[in-house]
């Protein structure tokens, strides 16, 4: 496996920024937004299948942000992260930030049912464990999460990047549609942005990873549909509520979401769907298929790098929520 990128000193020389090999793409990006040089570290496995950490540069009492979203392969990017972590702490690093741009094993934040485990929370006690002193994410699946760590979190939020996105389409007749009732509450604020309605969908998920559409609350019909979600797996609830939808005759439909992980065949399904096209982030990668599904990657480089800058100098980060 090839060697990845850690980044030299900038600044006041105690900035240092690694990345492991979940989002190389976006960790380069990140660097280019903050004017930084590259640096040395080795992210690969040993013979036996084991991650193998080596970190080049002399990293004693810098600030350290390790850049590492844990999608797929997730078992394999989250034990990068905590070995990464682990590393630069025995190198006395001075603080040290896990960037987790999409946090992974957040949908079992909660038990629904018995002898069944808290996974996100297990995870950030591991993170924790492995010696972070502070998260720095985006768009949680549960906010509750957030909690779950007895460090700080800086939660950031795609929806202004997506919101400016769907804003510069000039759509006619917009109304924004939460496709589930625990999504109301960002679908609302996403519609403020961009001035449009707001309808709800009912569902139930008879199974895991699966999705039925109950009920739709709200006007759509002869209206431009723009789903809102925090992320898209495997394409069932966004094809199931683009059919409602269309059924109750809006127009077009459209489809936003931070993470799109894209699970499955749900490119697949997704480009033999009603919906026109597809924004998300790219706090994910995204494979070549995604173009013909439709897909559209926005970047969240600048507001990461932005992010990182600030709390390097101890700054607010008031402002990037907003």
């Amino acid at each position: 496996m090839p060697e990845q990128v850690a980044w030299k000193r900038t600044m006041d020389g105690r900035l240092l920024i690694f990345s492991g090999n979940a989002n190389p793409a976006l960790a380069r990006e990140i660097a280019a937004n903050l004017r930084m040089t590259l640096g040395r570290a080795m992210v690969g496995e040993f013979k036996n299948g084991e991650t193998r950490i080596k970190i080049h540069d002399n990293v004693r009492g810098c600030d350290i942000f390790i850049i590492q979203p844990t999608c797929t392969p997730v078992d394999h990017n989250l034990m990068e992260l905590l070995l990464m972590i682990d590393a630069v702490r025995r190198a006395s690093a001075r603080r040290v930030t896990a960037v987790i741009p999409y946090y992974g094993y957040a949908k079992q934040e909660k038990k629904t049912a018995g002898r069944e485990p808290i996974s996100a929370k297990l995870v950030a006690n591991l993170i924790r464990t492995a010696g972070a002193d502070r998260v720095l994410t985006m768009d949680l699946h549960a906010p509750a999460i957030e909690g779950f760590f007895d460090i700080p979190v800086d939660h950031l939020q795609a929806a202004p990047l997506l919101s400016d996105y769907i804003h510069g389409l000039n759509l006619q007749n917009p109304v924004v549609v939460s496709p589930d009732a625990g999504g109301v509450g960002r679908a609302n604020r996403f519609r403020e942005r961009i001035g449009a309605g707001l309808a709800i969908i009912a569902k139930q998920r008879p199974e895991p990873d699966t999705a039925e559409v109950i009920e739709m609350v709200g006007e759509v019909e002869g209206k431009t549909a723009i789903i809102v979600d925090d992320m898209i797996s495997t394409g069932g609830t966004l094809i199931e509520a683009a059919q409602a939808l269309v059924e109750r005759g809006a127009r077009k439909v459209y489809a936003c979401a931070t993470h799109g992980i894209f699970a499955a065949d749900a490119l697949e399904l997704i480009a033999r769907s009603d919906v026109i096209e597809t924004i998300v982030t790219n706090t994910i990668p995204q494979s070549a298929a995604a173009a013909t599904a439709r897909v559209r990657a926005i970047s969240v480089a600048p507001l990461f790098a932005e992010a990182i800058m600030r709390i390097h100098k101890d700054l607010s980060l008031s402002a990037l929520f907003s």
